[in-house]
């Protein structure tokens, strides 16, 4: 008699789990973060490769991307490092950079 219980009481247990409302999906477009929103002034060295005066940080780092692949700026052997050319040496240095610092270069040459 306690076997037939033990059925019982989980057949109804897995009907509960099937009773329960599905999480409705989000729909539409996605909230901009805080950070597509500030825009900064940026200096005149970096205006010469970005092209404008006020941008988002990620709007400059896109630029810099652009600029770097268009001018052929990455070493051809270890693309992680950015050797930079007349241009870029005045945001980053003579040396070649990694591009993982490249936000530490860039804040200096941004202002709120």
């Amino acid at each position: 008699m306690a076997k037939k219980k033990a059925k019982k009481t989980k057949s109804k247990a897995k009907t509960k789990a099937k009773a329960r409302p599905k999480a409705k999906k989000k729909s539409g477009a996605r909230k901009s973060s805080g950070l597509m929103q500030m825009t900064y002034v940026v200096s005149p060295e970096l205006q010469a490769i970005v092209g404008t005066a006020k941008l988002s940080r990620p709007q400059i780092v896109k630029k810099l991307w652009v600029y770097i692949k268009a001018h052929k700026c990455q070493d051809t052997k270890n693309r992680r490092m950015i050797v930079p050319d007349n241009k870029l040496a005045a945001v980053f240095g003579k040396k070649p950079v990694d591009m993982l610092k490249l936000a530490g270069h860039i804040s200096k040459h941004i202002k709120k």
